[in-house]
This record gives structure tokens, C-alpha cells and sequence, in this order.
């Protein structure tokens, strides 16, 4: 198994996180880097998604990832099977990251050679759509079994959320899941977000999402 670094990090109490976002965000793209910060609740399919989407654009650009818990590194050890350069963050028991622990999390993983680095966000819904974390853009993962009506609970992670992947669509005839009524929900709150229906366990989907992300990075790098 590949080796990789954990590194604990700490909240900027004291800093503003709208300027430290901001900075972040500029230096980013001076280096031509693509930051995307993933987003969902927990079990919701992220690191499943997240490889994937890897394993299919790794060998088109450069990929590094940077994953967030409180205090777990499972899915690093995940990411790190696929091959690509990844950090383990531990938050120290806090439910989100900041701009500032995200810059942390940057120069920890030294990975300036990818074009496309992917931040695994805490699993939730609530707290990671409260903190800009300087990200280029924002995806979220909503998954069948959490329900339709979620777009309802949670306005504000659907409304900063560039994509929105809905996962776990093999899975549409065993729940009470409307996939249109939650399409006009969140649309409704955010009519610019790009939205994939998709199921990464059986790839269904996947390919019109990652097309999204490519164009995306090679857009935003250029």
C-alpha cells in the first residue's frame, strides 16, 4: 500500500475567512491549480465517487487529493490505492475546514506538479456549506437513500454547490426517491447548478460528470 502523510491542523480562529478564501483562490490560479472542494453527508458515496472519477481522468491530468475527517485516515488509504498523490487532514474536532486549514492542507500535500486537486470535505451537510474554503469550485453528492427532500433542510449546501451529483440512482426502485421533484427543488434554490444523476458503483452517469469536471479544470487552468 502507498505510503502517505497525516497532518493534523488547526482552525484560524482569528483570521477572516472570506479574505483568506480570496487569497487562496488567487493564488490558485496563478499557479494554474484547480481546487475542488467535495462535498456530502457521510455514507452518501464520496470516496466511492471519488475514485472513479480518478480512475478515469488520471492519465488526462494530473490529480492530487487532500482528504478531511476528525480522526480517521480509511479513505486515504483508499485514494492512495488508486495512485495519486494524497494527505490525510485531521480536524482536531471540528466539522468543516476553513480557507486557512485548507492552505494548511496545500503545502502539507506539496503536490504544485496537479492540475486538479480534490478536497474530501467533512461528512455533512450542515457545517462545510457555512466555510468558503477557497475552492475553484464546489461539488456535493446527495444519494438516494438520504431522500428527495433534502434540497428542503439543507438550502444552503445546494445553493453553493457548482454540481450536484445524485448517487446511488441503481438504487431509485428500493426507495421512495423522486428524482424530477428533487431536480426542480434544487434547481429552484440554484438554477445555475450543473446536476449528474449517477451511480458509482455501476458507473452509470459517471462519464457526463467527469466530462463536466475536465472541461472544468482545463477551463479554469488556462
Amino acid at each position: 500500500m502507498k505510503e502517505f502523510k497525516v497532518l493534523e491542523i488547526k482552525e484560524s480562529v482569528f483570521a477572516d475567512n472570506d479574505e483568506d478564501a480570496r487569497r487562496l483562490r488567487a493564488k490558485l490560479k496563478e499557479e494554474n491549480r484547480f481546487l475542488l472542494n467535495l462535498m456530502s453527508s457521510p455514507g452518501a458515496g464520496k470516496t466511492t465517487t471519488l475514485v472513479q472519477t480518478i480512475e478515469a481522468l488520471k492519465d488526462q491530468m494530473s490529480i492530487a487529493v487532500m482528504e478531511a475527517d476528525i480522526d480517521s485516515d480509511v479513505d486515504a488509504k483508499t485514494i492512495a490505492d488508486t495512485g495519486v498523490k494524497v494527505i490525510q487532514l485531521h480536524t482536531g474536532g471540528m466539522c468543516h475546514l476553513d480557507a486557512d486549514m485548507t492552505r494548511q492542507g496545500l503545502t502539507g500535500l506539496a503536490a504544485a506538479e496537479a492540475e486538479l486537486v480534490i478536497l474530501e470535505n467533512v461528512g455533512n451537510l450542515v457545517c462545510p456549506a457555512e466555510f468558503d474554503t477557497g475552492a475553484t469550485k464546489n461539488a456535493m453528492i446527495l444519494s438516494v437513500p438520504e431522500g428527495d427532500d433534502k434540497p428542503l433542510k439543507y438550502p444552503l449546501m445546494f445553493q453553493i454547490s457548482d454540481a450536484l451529483l445524485i448517487n446511488k440512482i441503481d438504487t431509485l426502485e428500493v426507495f421512495d426517491f423522486d428524482l424530477e421533484l428533487c431536480i426542480k427543488r434544487v434547481k429552484a434554490l440554484n438554477p445555475e447548478i450543473a446536476i449528474f444523476p449517477v451511480s458509482a458503483k455501476t458507473g452509470e452517469g459517471m462519464e457526463a460528470w467527469e466530462n463536466w469536471l475536465l472541461e472544468q479544470v482545463k477551463g479554469g487552468n488556462s
